[in-house]
């Protein structure tokens, strides 16, 4: 799985002028799962980004995670971001997980999340999403489970 991850200020999700996902301070974390992607894949992530510490501590350094600040995560499923640019003008994105596989590791992700007793907002797998968000900082980190260890 690869991820996109923001610290915000604040971040919604917006499917045919209906919010359906909204945070304040916290991550969006745009998530993309790739063919062969696995439970183990999502519970990579969902520790990962879970255990950030981007936030500042009292002495400005970025020391403090998502739970420390009282935040919230918008987890946003995103299969551009197996796009192949590589070759030619127009991406490929033959890498990325089916919607039939791809859905059911974002709500695990969620769920493991959640079970941190983390808030956590998504947006709405299979549609046209308009993403908002205030990046802060800003700060913009990249993990991919098959590059972690």
């Amino acid at each position: 799985m690869r991820m996109v991850v923001q610290r915000v200020a604040r971040a919604s999700v917006t499917v045919e002028n209906e919010v359906v996902g909204s945070i304040g301070r916290g991550y969006a974390a745009l998530v993309g799962a790739e063919v062969g992607d696995t439970e183990a894949d999502a519970r990579l992530c969902a520790e990962k980004l879970a255990g950030l510490r981007v936030f500042e501590d009292a002495e400005g350094k970025m020391n403090r995670s998502v739970a420390d600040v009282g935040g919230a995560i918008l987890l946003v499923s995103q299969f551009t971001l197996l796009g192949d640019a590589r070759h030619g003008r127009r991406p490929s994105f033959i890498a990325a997980a089916r919607p039939e596989q791809a859905e059911p590791l974002l709500e695990t992700m969620k769920a493991m999340l959640e079970e941190k007793g983390l808030h956590v907002e998504t947006g709405r797998f299979r549609t046209h999403m308009e993403v908002e968000l205030v990046n802060d900082g800003p700060v913009t980190i990249l993990i991919d489970s098959r590059k972690v260890f």
